[in-house]
């Protein structure tokens, strides 16, 4: 994928001023963010596997001891 031309076409089509100094930055996320969909996406789904009905963040320092 030509994540250049993408950020130029992504944000012309909502109509996005990117300004070139913002471009290199908005590509490297663009990159990262296709990274972790592909990560995601190679991930196996079993049968009972459903999408959570609400995501609630939890901080760092609520998690369980046995879970940091």
């Amino acid at each position: 994928m030509d994540f250049d031309q993408y950020a130029e076409q992504a944000a012309a089509a909502v109509a996005l001023p990117l300004a070139p100094g913002h471009r290199p930055g908005v590509v490297l996320y663009l990159r990262l963010a296709a990274a972790m969909a592909a990560q995601v996406d190679g991930l196996a789904l079993g049968r009972d596997d459903e999408a959570a009905t609400v995501f609630v963040p939890v901080a760092p320092e609520d998690l369980p001891e046995t879970a940091a």
